[in-house]
């Protein structure tokens, strides 16, 4: 049933948010190509039920929460970790659908974006969390050095998230810069092993526990390297823009 004053069918609802995309530039092949072209058609079909975006956003942490407690309850096998990343895939998607169904709606607010925001946070730390967990309660480690790993991979993860999401805030109502160029995609695939899309993918190799173990040290070494290295990039750009507001004599 199709919510008061929504007149637009799947198929034009579609049509309309493909139309209304956030630009491509830093952003990676998987949510340019996979995460949001998903996140647009169940946006649609949020549309169509009559949902707001706060909805789809509790919608989001619900499935997302469901398939991580999954890891840290269940014995790891190969069917769990299928259902875990489809948990975890959706739950993504919907992260996506809730902002473009705001724009159809053009009922981008503060609130909603706090709200994606701390569900993006609390995802990010409890997805960590239970690693920890069920390396703690379910996997052979070879030794107790393996427990810190979720540890160190968490600080980078929420750093990189939370650096990234300050310094857009900071850069607001800053003085334009240059026309920017193209987006890049030797940049898109490099962000690859720091796409969230990427690290819920991990989740299928939950039945070989080496394999998950060293992917997960892999992928926790992608996100260091670029926390430090976006961190610095920030901290120049921000610098930049403290100079360039000075007063002149």
């Amino acid at each position: 049933m199709v919510g008061t004053g929504r007149t637009l069918g799947y198929g034009a609802a579609v049509a309309r948010l493909a139309e209304a995309q956030k630009t491509a530039r830093g952003v990676s092949l998987y949510s340019r190509h996979v995460n949001r072209p998903v996140g647009r058609r169940l946006a649609a079909a949020a549309y169509r039920l009559g949902l707001g975006p706060h909805q789809v956003t509790l919608l989001s942490a619900a499935v997302s929460g469901a398939a991580l407690a999954a890891v840290a309850l269940a014995e790891p096998s190969w069917a769990w970790g299928c259902a875990v990343w489809f948990g975890l895939f959706l739950g993504f998607a919907l992260d996506s659908a809730d902002g473009q169904l705001a724009r159809l709606l053009g009922s981008s607010g503060p609130a909603g974006e706090w709200l994606d925001h701390v569900v993006d946070l609390a995802k990010i730390t409890a997805l960590h969390a239970v690693v920890l967990i069920a390396f703690h309660r379910h996997f052979a480690l070879p030794g107790d050095g393996w427990l810190l790993l979720p540890l160190g991979f968490q600080l980078a993860h929420l750093l990189l998230f939370f650096g990234g999401l300050l310094t857009e805030q900071l850069r607001r109502g800053a003085p334009a810069a240059a026309p920017q160029p193209a987006p890049s995609r030797a940049r898109a695939v490099a962000l690859l092993p720091v796409d969230y899309g990427t690290l819920c993918l991990l989740f299928t190799l939950l039945g070989d526990e080496r394999a998950f173990r060293y992917g997960y040290l892999a992928l926790g070494c992608a996100y260091v390297l670029c926390c430090a290295g976006f961190s610095v990039r920030w901290f120049r750009a921000l610098s930049a823009l403290n100079a360039s507001s000075a007063p002149r004599s």
